[in-house]
């Protein structure tokens, strides 16, 4: 998605991570509308940039026992694909959403502020528990303990971040948890981290209505 007026060539862009068995026409389409969104964030002052969805079926967005490894997909392919179109790929912006918010916190850490202007995610799939965690993204304890994002905050402590969750989220009391250590472990002198959690559930009803803020807060910080 670009922003209205016609420019594409150097625009800033923003990799956006899409939920569980979703893909890249849930984020354009009417479930999220990012495009729509982008256009109305631009019209009100936001810096323009572009919004780019690759499709990571089901992996969670990191290597999985059976070889697909929809992170690296990312970083090693659809980069390089998006720097071909023209746009400015040395230093992006990420956004997720539940499977896809997991997905750009660990991401954000992998690439780490030389690479990564700022994250906002709505209501990341997380768990403080390995037990607890989804079989379709976790086959076992040791996959989680390989992949979590917990005890990894410091690796976003020089990088924006805003996480969204609804306090109807079942992913909320986890959530919460990360979103109080990242912000202990970004004091003193880290970057800005925002949390905000305000009535809604896991759903995209609630995930529209964050939108907005995500695009205004990546925004501010893209070149």
């Amino acid at each position: 998605a670009y922003p209205p007026g016609g420019q594409s060539e150097g625009l800033p862009v923003v990799i956006a991570l899409h939920m569980l068995r979703r893909d890249h026409a849930d984020l354009f389409g009417p479930r999220m509308a990012l495009d729509r969104f982008l256009a109305e964030a631009v019209a009100a002052g936001v810096p323009p940039f572009a919004i780019a969805a690759p499709d990571g079926g089901n992996s969670y967005w990191h290597l999985r026992p059976g070889g697909v490894d929809a992170g690296a997909m990312v970083t090693d392919e659809f980069l390089p694909l998006l720097r071909s179109f023209g746009l400015d790929t040395r230093r992006i912006g990420l956004l997720g959403w539940s499977m896809g918010g997991y997905g750009a916190l660990r991401l954000g850490g992998v690439l780490g502020p030389e690479r990564v202007v700022a994250v906002s995610v709505a209501a990341p799939a997380i768990w403080t528990d390995p037990e607890d965690a989804s079989t379709s993204g976790f086959a076992s304890t040791e996959e989680y303990r390989e992949y979590e994002v917990f005890g990894r905050e410091k690796q976003l402590r020089d990088i924006p971040v805003r996480i969204d969750c609804g306090r109807g989220d079942p992913f909320y009391h986890s959530v919460k948890t990360y979103a109080e250590g990242l912000a202990r472990s970004s004091e003193p002198g880290g970057a800005e981290k925002v949390s905000r959690f305000q009535l809604g559930g896991h759903n995209p009803d609630f995930w529209r209505k964050v939108i907005a803020d995500q695009l205004a807060f990546v925004g501010k910080y893209l070149p």
